[in-house]
């Protein structure tokens, strides 16, 4: 399948945007001495709604269409759940391989952080580690958005839209850590930045692998994987840190919130 060079660069772009979208995380950290706990467990929620509406409304369905386009109705629609089971267990398997702590998802009470024994240390260690952890999580999640602008712009758009919200407290995570560690808020947000950039590295790299077997079946079949992946972020890691770290309804308003703003957007571009 042939794609103009427009059609690659916007794909790229879009990706840049939500990888890079780290760094507002960062910013926004550092808008205030110490981030709120109720602002965490917002942004958690909210990333959380944005991912489980756009992956069961929007992603779900476009792989089932692909697919059924190719295999037929029946076996298009066991295809895409298969290949949906598929992604939950590939990012459980690289969550089982992160160490929890280093788990950029685990966002930790900056009180506990400094009352540490040799805290410089271990939040520089941690902010290291969630900066690579992030780097793993946003390798997929750059193909994703690629193949999704690929395939259909609207659609990029609402992954897009969908990652970059999710990466923000993902930023928050390496950047809070390394600032109390460092005294440094350039140092920061450069680590926070460059985790970032593994979005479109993971583009490119997977564009590269395979570009010679994209077709309308490997749309559905990433398509798929993909909703996979962020429902089970979504479930196992951002509500249940979102619970954690402030009360109840502010997580489930953060969810509601989420959803109904992606539920906008996706009209918006329909």
């Amino acid at each position: 399948m042939e794609f103009s060079t427009g059609t690659i660069l916007f794909a790229f772009l879009l990706t840049l945007f939500a990888g890079l979208s780290t760094g507002i995380g960062s910013a926004l950290a550092f808008l205030t001495k110490q981030p709120s706990q109720r602002f965490l467990s917002a942004a958690l929620g909210f990333s959380a709604g944005v991912m489980i509406y756009v992956s069961m409304i929007e992603i779900f369905a476009k792989a089932r269409e692909s697919l059924a386009a190719v295999y037929g109705v029946s076996k298009g629609y066991l295809l895409t759940t298969i290949a949906f089971f598929i992604g939950i267990a590939l990012i459980g398997l690289i969550d089982k391989l992160v160490p929890e702590a280093e788990n950029p998802h685990e966002l930790h009470d900056v009180d506990d952080m400094q009352q540490a024994e040799n805290k410089d240390q271990a939040l520089l260690r941690m902010g290291i580690f969630s900066a690579l952890a992030i780097a793993i999580h946003n390798f997929p999640e750059g193909l994703a958005t690629f193949t999704g602008a690929l395939h259909d712009p609207a659609m990029g758009i609402s992954i897009a839209v969908a990652i970059a919200i999710h990466n923000i407290p993902e930023g928050i995570a390496v950047s809070v850590p390394v600032y109390y560690a460092t005294g440094s808020r350039r140092k920061a947000f450069q680590l926070s930045f460059l985790s970032g950039l593994s979005e479109p590295a993971g583009a490119l790299l997977g564009y590269l692998l395979l570009r010679t077997v994209i077709n309308e079946a490997m749309f559905g079949i990433i398509f798929a994987i993909v909703a996979g992946i962020m429902v089970y972020i979504s479930l196992d890691e951002l509500l249940p840190a979102a619970e954690k770290y402030g009360e109840h309804h502010t997580a489930i308003a953060g969810l509601i919130a989420g959803m109904a703003v992606m539920a906008l957007s996706l009209l918006l571009f329909a």
